[in-house]
């Protein structure tokens, strides 16, 4: 079973005495040099190692892990100089959301995902939100494929290419406002901890609030799988073998239940007047 983040910020967290931690960062805090920024980022490198890991996981194998690990490094350092001890959170638990956001940001910025493929997401994206806000419930196949005009071999082909190149996951990034005027994962909001900040703490709250209702209005199977893969960790592989179909099978699953996330919260039902 693949670590959890908290497993991965246990094994960085022991792997030097607490207490060599804490100097190093007290020396940082005395001296902002490169020098004791360096020693910092040596010591946090493998959770670099870990993000990268897990994003390339998603990725086509063109993607060269080393160079995600590249794009990681500038997210640990914003991290790094951006850390905030006295608001009472773990380093491991905020370095790992700015790595992986910066990563993110590169893949975006490269636009590494053909435009065409890009479109279709968007285009399944607003065929689910109009359907659902029509029909009042999640949509079928058959019922996408005549709002996009297709067929449902047509469909199903749009959602394997759509999955193959990892373009859809809970890890992509949101805004959440507030006086940090930051951003952060969905994955990361449903499990966030309160701040010191209200603005932020009531738009956490009603994004982990819409977020719990559209994964409740999903259907079964779709919801299992997003509850394996992203709460308890399991790989598509080990999903596969738990609902008994293959894993290229599971991964149209959870591209199909995140392009619906995704428009439910991208495009909120209308209110008639």
């Amino acid at each position: 079973m693949p670590k959890t983040d908290e497993e991965i910020a246990k094994t960085v967290a022991t792997a030097k005495n607490r207490k060599v931690v804490a100097e190093l960062w007290d020396d940082y805090a005395k001296d902002t040099t490169s020098n004791a920024r360096d020693r910092l980022i040596l010591h946090y490198s493998p959770l670099v190692k870990f993000v990268a890991g897990r994003v390339a996981s998603g990725l086509p194998q063109s993607i060269d892990q080393s160079d995600l690990m590249s794009y990681g490094i500038f997210g640990l350092i914003d991290a790094i100089e951006k850390f905030q001890p006295e608001r009472g959170f773990k380093f491991e638990t905020y370095a790992i959301s700015r790595i992986k956001g910066a990563i993110i940001d590169e893949l975006r910025s490269i636009d590494w995902v053909p435009r065409s493929l890009r479109a279709k997401a968007r285009s399944l994206e607003r065929a689910y939100s109009h359907l659902e806000n029509e029909l009042k419930r999640t949509p079928e196949d058959s019922e996408v494929a005549k709002e996009l005009g297709v067929s449902e071999e047509e469909l199903n082909t749009m959602m394997t290419q759509i999955s193959f190149v990892g373009l859809v996951a809970l890890d992509e990034m949101i805004d959440v406002g507030g006086d940090g005027g930051g951003t952060t994962t969905i994955k990361d909001t449903l499990s966030a901890d309160a701040t010191h900040d209200p603005v932020a703490n009531f738009e956490v709250d009603e994004m982990k609030q819409m977020l719990a209702d559209s994964i409740n209005r999903m259907p079964d199977r779709e919801r299992l799988v997003l509850t394996l893969y992203y709460y308890e960790g399991l790989t598509l592989a080990e999903i596969g073998e738990v609902l008994a179909v293959t894993e290229s099978r599971v991964c149209q699953i959870h591209t199909k239940a995140i392009l619906q996330l995704r428009g439910r919260l991208q495009e909120p039902p209308r209110v008639d007047h």
